[in-house]
């Protein structure tokens, strides 16, 4: 997969330090990955959940941090759209 917004997920590493090597294990996987339909996806990630228009969240650090994509499986380009604390992602609107 092609990974687009990666610049939005390393200044959160930045921020977040934390996270850091959880993020950088899920770019690698999505960046050598070919998801061609979400169940794909839950194969590798058990938690995983799955929003309307082809978004998906995945989880960082157990449950501590969130990552929100959309995935273009035809094109297989992942987008990150955001990435945030447990509290952060319980005020996003989806």
């Amino acid at each position: 997969m092609k990974v687009v917004g990666r610049k939005c997920l390393e200044g959160f590493k930045t921020r977040h330090a934390d996270v850091r090597s959880q993020a950088d294990a899920w770019l690698s996987e999505a960046m050598s990955a070919k998801w061609e339909k979400p169940q794909d996806i839950k194969e590798k990630y058990a938690d995983v959940s799955f929003l309307s228009n082809d978004r998906v969240i995945f989880n960082l650090k157990g449950n501590s941090y969130r990552l929100l994509v959309k995935i273009s499986y035809k094109s297989q380009i992942v987008r990150v759209l955001k990435v945030g604390t447990h509290a952060q992602y319980s005020k996003w609107k989806l």
